[in-house]
């Protein structure tokens, strides 16, 4: 099983960033993919994450109405739209997939290797 990020980069503040997980090796039917992040010196956090038979969507309070999770089922692929970033957002971004339903733990089975983003204020 493979999870390969890509999409991260810098943007200023109030800018957009998409990132892109493409999951190989791996057939969902229940289960979940989604996204936590990690900032210098503070703990790995939840962000979003989704139901992969259903789409049904689950975000952490600090990004909601800004960030938006969708799937491509078609292409084994979520996305991660992120609009108003913040300088806060700024973090190591990691696509996670597990073969049950979404948790806001990180009792994930599988992890890629982590995209940046870096936001400018």
């Amino acid at each position: 099983v493979q999870l390969v990020e890509s999409g991260g980069g810098l943007a200023q503040a109030g800018g957009s960033l998409r990132l892109s997980c493409a999951a190989s090796g791996l057939t969902f039917s229940n289960g979940a993919m989604g996204w936590f992040r990690q900032a210098p010196g503070k703990e790995r956090e939840f962000v979003a994450a989704l139901t992969w038979s259903s789409g049904n969507t689950y975000y952490a309070d600090f990004v909601k109405g800004r960030f938006t999770i969708s799937r491509d089922n078609a292409k084994n692929t979520v996305c991660l739209q992120m609009n108003s970033l913040k300088f806060e957002d700024t973090a190591v971004y990691y696509c996670v997939a597990r073969l049950y339903r979404p948790t806001i733990t990180d009792e994930y089975d599988y992890w890629g290797q982590g995209t940046q983003v870096t936001v400018s204020s």
